[in-house]
């Protein structure tokens, strides 16, 4: 199928007062797992590329192209989003790249250089037809940059919004980047607090470590866009330890990422079940 815009399946969610999923993507096993979950499960995914990721594979075009091929040969909406980017000069790559959004992070930046940076950007997507989003309160675990604990005020984030004008805004109430169990506790007040004053959907990172029934409950509070990133690479590599532990003298690749694809799927498509 022919992509889809990350606006409109954010903008879908949240007029449905439901939820739209964004898993990220480092393998094109990692891509075709979260198309054939989201198949499955008949529901649409956001395709989320990240910096780390692109440095990983030390450029963007080739993931990013193997990426939109996939889902364009999937019965899935889908949409493809470059995810915790600081680099203006890949974030001005994301419409030729395929992406119909971005999410800038100047999260580590004083707010008020955070909001003069964040608008560029906002104004840079206005002109290329680029979703902007942003990000106001530190979220744990990211590269042990950011300190557990941290939360967004209300109304510092309705000023930063009024202030970038950014589509969404991603906001640090108790979930933490790279978590690999569900044992996050998110302040589900702080959501509802921000959903009254906030105008545009708010965006939860880190939700691979909340507890399926907190993601409810979250989404319930007024969390649009889910962003699931290491549940999948549990699931990925899990899958890969226990074929090569099976059979130690595997030397094909395609033993061991066959079953990590269908691995991400099942949990791609338990998540989307989740926020069904």
């Amino acid at each position: 199928m022919p992509l889809v815009t990350t606006a409109e399946l954010v903008a879908d969610a949240q007029a449905r007062q439901a939820a739209v999923v964004a898993f990220n993507v480092i393998t094109l096993e990692h891509a075709q797992g979260i198309l054939a979950g989201a198949e499955r499960a008949g529901r649409p995914v956001i395709l989320q590329l990240s910096q780390n990721a692109v440095t990983y594979h030390g450029s963007p075009t080739a993931i990013a192209a193997a990426i939109t091929a996939a889902a364009r040969e999937s019965g899935a909406d889908a949409s493809l989003h470059l995810d915790h980017i600081t680099d203006v000069d890949l974030l001005q790559r994301a419409a030729a790249l395929g992406a119909s959004s971005a999410m800038y992070d100047g999260a580590h930046l004083p707010f008020t250089e955070n909001v003069a940076q964040t608008r560029a950007m906002v104004e840079w997507g206005a002109a290329h037809g680029v979703w902007i989003e942003a990000e106001l309160g530190e979220i744990g675990g990211k590269d042990g940059a950011h300190a557990p604990g941290v939360r967004t005020d209300p109304s510092e984030a309705r000023r930063f919004v009024d202030d970038t004008g950014v589509a969404a805004l991603a906001v640090a109430v108790g979930s933490s980047h790279a978590m690999t169990e569900q044992t996050a506790a998110l302040d589900r007040a702080l959501i509802r607090s921000l959903a009254a004053v906030v105008p545009v959907p708010l965006v939860l990172h880190g939700s691979s470590g909340v507890p399926d029934e907190e993601l409810r409950r979250a989404v319930a509070s007024g969390m649009v866009k889910i962003n699931v990133g290491t549940a999948l690479n549990v699931a990925f590599t899990g899958a890969v330890r226990s074929a090569l532990d099976a059979n130690p003298a595997l030397t094909d690749p395609r033993k061991y990422s066959a079953p990590a694809r269908t691995a991400v799927a099942v949990a791609v498509e338990h998540v989307l079940n989740v926020l069904a």
